[in-house]
């Protein structure tokens, strides 16, 4: 990906500072889900939803790497910043993996809810970047922020079509 052409002005403002900062914040919060998704696959109990975290593990590394040609188009270095929202969120999933009995059900359910919750702080902050990508002219990144805006939608709608498949009912029954 060929480096846009971002004068010192540019880099200067209060915007596209604010936007490189979200931009790291993002970047951490996608490298620490790959160690996140992981165990959350180990601990689901339903076959299709431990290979909906596999599969989300392998789009979520796409996802970093996305992030890096954003870095070099906007001639900055691939940095992160803790991003506090999604430390809390996969603290949550842990929390609800230690709250619930293995093999369960109702422990899906928690997942599903907690992976959901990522999704859609995900969504949030992709379509936001995506928008101040567009305003700044920055037509690559926000192609590329696009791409993975588009990706977590289909990831939040796997994870609902897999709830409603059976889990919930199975989880129902356990009750």
């Amino acid at each position: 990906m060929k480096t846009q052409n971002i004068s010192q002005e540019m880099k200067e403002s209060p915007l596209h500072q604010f936007f490189v900062e979200e931009i790291k914040d993002i970047y951490w919060a996608e490298k620490h889900l790959l160690k996140a998704l992981p165990k959350m696959a180990e601990a689901a109990t339903s076959t299709e939803l431990r290979k909906a975290f596999e599969d989300h593990l392998d789009i979520t590394q796409m996802h970093v790497e996305r992030l890096e040609k954003v870095f070099e188009s906007l001639d900055e270095k691939p940095e992160t910043k803790t991003c506090e929202a999604l430390k809390g969120l996969v603290k949550e999933a842990e929390e609800i993996i230690d709250d619930t009995e293995d093999g369960t059900m109702v422990r899906d359910c928690g997942l599903i809810l907690a992976a959901q919750k990522v999704e859609h702080y995900e969504i949030a902050t992709y379509g936001t970047l995506r928008t101040l990508a567009a305003i700044m002219g920055h037509k690559d990144v926000q192609e590329l922020l696009q791409a993975t805006l588009d990706e977590e939608h289909d990831a939040d709608k796997g994870l609902t079509e897999v709830a409603m498949s059976f889990v919930n009912e199975e989880a129902k029954a356990e009750f």
